[in-house]
């Protein structure tokens, strides 16, 4: 087996048959830990980002942050029963693309998948960069690593996930559990203080007045916590990988994750306002909230660690769901069909280098910095949100199926609160980065569509249609080519295969040095006499451009249907031999690429 696949099995395992794909899929427990680490990790972020904007108006502004967490709340649980109903419709995922593209059409489709991409990318970015950035709040030495530690943490989860969903679920099921009962026990041991009066409450949970605040500023800050609402399509977009009943078994882990979300969302913002936490510079709020609580103590740092765990793992929820929407899309004609090739390991393996080389990109761009790239964030969240409740909307005019009238009622009013956050959040965020997103998209859809062009043009170039076949073909006359700088066995195989071919074969040698030409037409003359020898001057010592310049002139001197130019090539034992020779051949087949009528063949002569 050569190096490179020992060195593949190795990394990401050995292949599986497609006959295993319905024992890769994953119970409940494991999808969860798989499907909902991005919508759960949220909660590392979420309450600081309503946090931050308040803040800086004053601190008595930050008495707001409970009613907006309350309508964060609200705008969850109206989101995820308009998810459950998109499972239901749509058991065989695909998530707002496929819900708007068959119901709004292909560009509501198309916006909703860049939507979806772009917000992948982020949450990948996102995730990592908030779980370093909370390791550095408890390494504060690491801080200028930071890009450098969220790279490689992406790299890898990569090889992870390119080892299939089945076995990247069993190593992250545990890091998600342990970040909810972390959380749980911060709450619940946070509250049990404010409770017994060891730890005096820093301001009421309720308050009787709320200071004047810019209604601008507090929509700011509902915009940007708004971030926990991230991710929780991901289980619509993933039914495939459950196992049967796969449509209940999404429903049912939907539940669990919403009302996990929810209730740790609510709960760190209730205890950071009584604890009267602040963010600040080189500090999450998470931590200092966890000090609060533990102080410098081991469940200070188990809290920590976790946090950490969760929002690395959140980016696994991106590399189940990014190569899948981008199988869809490559299916459809929309984005190049290697995305739609499983791998060795039955997963979408280019879907997921493609999202790697995304991530890091804005990781090193943006300097792991998380709340630089949140402004971009959730633009494209609810963008894809609006659509696919509005495409349930439709869905459910033209299907009127049992209890549609419910169902149609709870996609509207998703559909509009959705839509409402959408505008807030562009209009809020829009100076803050937004715009980055709102440009982005458009030009991704331009994107998909010059594809699909070309696969179109194509279809059209290859069908029987316009090119009928004849099977009373005439002939074929071609002049057989073969490029030389020398006489060994693997020439002379070469030589012998043109002759089987063709009945005028020609070999070319360039010369390079007229000692060096004299020395081969002497070893040509012992060898191979009968074949004419073509010499080819090179003043400026290039091989391949005398050899295009001839090729062109034999076209258009024998008037051939086709070229043939057979290379002899010889293979080394090793594969790291290859970097001892200038690789002539190669450069050679690839400037004959584009050549009309020239085929390109290669007799190869293996070096024992």
């Amino acid at each position: 087996m050569p190096f490179w696949f020992r060195v593949k099995h190795y990394l990401v395992g050995r292949p599986l048959s497609s006959e295993m794909a319905i024992h890769e899929r994953i119970p409940k427990w494991k999808a969860l830990a798989v499907l909902s680490s991005d919508a759960l990790s949220s909660v590392a972020y979420a309450t600081e980002e309503v946090l931050i904007p308040l803040a800086i108006f004053g601190i008595t502004a930050v008495s707001w942050s409970i009613p907006i967490a309350l309508a964060i709340a609200g705008l969850l649980i109206i989101v995820t029963a308009s998810y459950r109903q998109t499972i239901t419709s749509y058991p065989a995922g695909g998530g707002a693309y496929t819900v708007a593209k068959e119901n709004l059409g292909t560009n509501a489709g198309l916006i909703a998948a860049a939507a979806l991409l772009i917000d992948y990318i982020l949450t990948v970015s996102v995730s990592i960069a908030s779980g370093v950035e909370n390791i550095v709040s408890a390494f504060p030495h690491l801080n200028s690593y930071k890009e450098g530690l969220g790279s490689i943490i992406i790299i890898v989860i990569a090889l992870f996930n390119l080892r299939g969903v089945r076995e990247s679920a069993s190593i992250f099921a545990v890091p998600t559990y342990l970040f909810i009962f972390s959380f749980l026990v911060l709450i619940a041991v946070g509250a049990w203080k404010i409770v017994t009066g060891i730890v005096p409450p820093a301001a009421p949970v309720i308050h009787e007045v709320y200071p004047a605040v810019p209604l601008f500023l507090l929509l700011r800050a509902f915009s940007s916590g708004c971030a926990a609402l991230t991710g929780i399509e991901a289980i619509s977009n993933g039914v495939p990988v459950f196992r049967d009943p796969s449509t209940k078994n999404a429903k049912t882990t939907m539940l669990w994750m919403s009302t996990i979300l929810g209730s740790l969302f609510l709960g760190i913002t209730l205890l950071s306002h009584v604890y009267g936490i602040v963010p600040k510079e080189g500090e999450t709020a998470v931590s200092l909230l966890a000090r609060a609580v533990f102080g410098k103590q081991t469940f200070y740092y188990i809290v920590q660690a976790s946090t950490a765990m969760i929002l690395v793992l959140a980016a696994n929820t991106s590399f189940a769901d990014f190569p899948r929407l981008s199988s869809l899309l490559a299916k459809d004609r929309f984005l190049p069909r290697q995305m739609a090739s499983q791998g060795d390991r039955l997963v979408f393996s280019n879907g997921i280098l493609g999202l790697s080389l995304g991530a890091i990109a804005l990781i090193i761009l943006f300097k792991g910095t998380t709340h630089h790239l949140i402004p971009l964030y959730a633009v494209g969240v609810f963008l894809s949100f609006t659509l696919s409740q509005a495409g349930m909307v439709v869905h459910h005019l033209r299907e009127k199926q049992k209890g549609w009238i419910k169902s149609l009622c709870l996609n509207f009013l998703g559909a509009i609160a959705t839509g409402v956050v959408l505008i807030v959040i562009a209009s809020t965020k829009f100076i803050h980065g937004a715009w980055m997103v709102i440009v982005l998209i458009p030009i991704l859809v331009l994107f998909f569509k010059q594809i699909n062009h070309h696969y179109l043009w194509i279809a059209k170039r290859l069908s029987f249609a316009t090119q009928p076949l004849s099977l009373n073909a005439k002939r074929v006359k071609h002049t057989a080519i073969v490029p030389i700088s020398g006489i060994h066995p693997g020439v002379l195989d070469a030589l012998r295969y043109a002759q089987s071919i063709s009945e005028d074969v020609r070999a070319c040698y360039v010369e390079l040095s007229a000692e060096a030409t004299e020395r081969m037409k002497e070893q040509w003359d012992k060898s191979a006499r009968d074949i004419p020898l073509v010499i080819l001057k090179s003043p400026f010592r290039s091989v391949i451009q005398p050899l295009l310049e001839y090729i062109d002139d034999v076209r258009q001197t024998t008037h051939g249907d086709f070229i043939t130019v057979v290379i002899p090539e010889f293979i080394t034992p090793k594969w790291y031999h290859n970097f001892l020779h200038n690789q002539t051949a190669l450069f050679l087949r690839a400037s004959l690429r584009f050549k009309k009528e020239t085929i390109v063949t290669s007799v190869r002569y293996h070096l024992s």
